[in-house]
């Protein structure tokens, strides 16, 4: 099928799409309008491109024409509105390409983030919350919605641990890319000789799943309470409101604990759990796949370093793309932007090149 064939296709599903949308009764069900809703969106972009480029096939039409008639005081001007309609529908012949690529069931999904010190101590930990502080300045620069739905602070004021909730159309498709070891060298300030000490946090990224997504037998959890602690053990609460739920099938075992009611503690921790368990069967789903299509970025195991902080040459390097920018202090303030842009170019790239294989 060409083309023109599938972007047919495409234009009659949108308008089956946005007439079911007008249906009443779709709203009862909440997963449906949501699926629709969604796909509306993919594919509003792709008729809202393909009219465009028939407007500028038009315009080109008619300006050649008109180039065969124009005298020589008209020719000019008639060529510079030749030239800039070609430039436009480039552009738009990359968009609809890009467009046409295969989407990730994730996208427009809420995120949730994990961090957590790695190898390191407690510089590790401090790290930790230099990226988590990152990635909220990134989040206000983008215009998402953030919050923080867990924390384990260490003693010298970073983190064990800390969960992030992202809301946003496009945090997903931009912070997947964030997932994996993190990896700090500076001069810690526990360091008393200006030795330069190579630490770790670690990155997790799942997206946030609705209960139609993951179906959760109350028979398959144990939930314990207890009592809630601060950095170094000391209890911060005098009832038992802190929630650790495991998920006795896979093991998976998620703790909350930082709102005073036990009820909060566990509605949280039920929505991490689920986003772990959604993002376990689509990596299971993944590597079912040729490695082709998977969606990893490099394809890279989770042993890898993604990215290289050095505090000293005020530099950060992306391992799996190769970029490296000299204004560290400007990215830990939130202009991830560039490193951002690189790898979703990186990533349209492998699509295209496996799509074309």
């Amino acid at each position: 099928m060409d083309i023109e064939d599938r972007v047919a296709n495409l234009e009659n599903e949108y308008a089956r799409v946005v007439d079911e949308l007008a249906d009443p009764t779709v709203y009862a069900d909440q997963k449906r309008f949501k699926e629709l809703s969604r796909r509306h969106k993919e594919l509003e972009v792709i008729v809202t491109t393909n009219r465009e480029l028939k407007a500028v096939a038009a315009d080109l039409q008619a300006a050649a024409e008109l180039a065969e008639i124009a005298g020589p005081e008209d020719l000019p001007s008639v060529e510079t509105e030749i030239e800039s309609l070609l430039q436009r529908q480039s552009k738009l012949e990359e968009q609809m390409e890009f467009a046409l690529l295969p989407r990730d069931a994730n996208d427009g999904k809420n995120v949730i983030v994990e961090i957590r010190g790695a190898e390191g101590g407690e510089e590790a930990n401090l790290f930790a919350k230099d990226l988590f502080d990152m990635y909220i300045r990134f989040a206000d620069r983008m215009g998402w919605k953030w919050e923080v739905i867990g924390s384990d602070p260490s003693e010298r004021g970073g983190f064990n641990e800390v969960t992030l909730l992202v809301k946003g159309d496009d945090a997903w498709r931009r912070l997947k890319h964030e997932a994996g070891p993190h990896r700090v060298q500076r001069v810690p300030v526990t360091e008393s000789q200006g030795r330069i000490h190579t630490s770790s946090a670690t990155v997790t990224v799942l997206p946030e799943a609705d209960e139609v997504d993951v179906v959760l037998d109350p028979n398959d959890l144990r939930i314990d309470v207890y009592r809630s602690t601060g950095p170094g053990g000391q209890s911060v609460n005098t009832t038992d409101s802190a929630v650790r739920i495991t998920h006795l099938p896979t093991g998976i075992v998620v703790a909350m604990q930082d709102e005073k009611s036990q009820i909060q503690n566990r509605a949280k921790a039920l929505q991490v759990l689920r986003a772990r368990l959604l993002k376990a069967e689509q990596d299971r789903q993944a590597e079912a796949l040729s490695s082709t299509r998977r969606s990893q970025v490099g394809g890279g195991g989770r042993s890898e370093k993604i990215r290289t902080y050095n505090f000293k040459e005020n530099r950060v390097t992306d391992h799996r793309i190769g970029l490296t920018l000299y204004r560290l202090d400007r990215i830990l303030m939130g202009e991830l932007d560039e490193i951002s842009d690189a790898l979703l170019l990186n990533e349209r790239a492998r699509q295209l090149a496996a799509d074309a294989g």
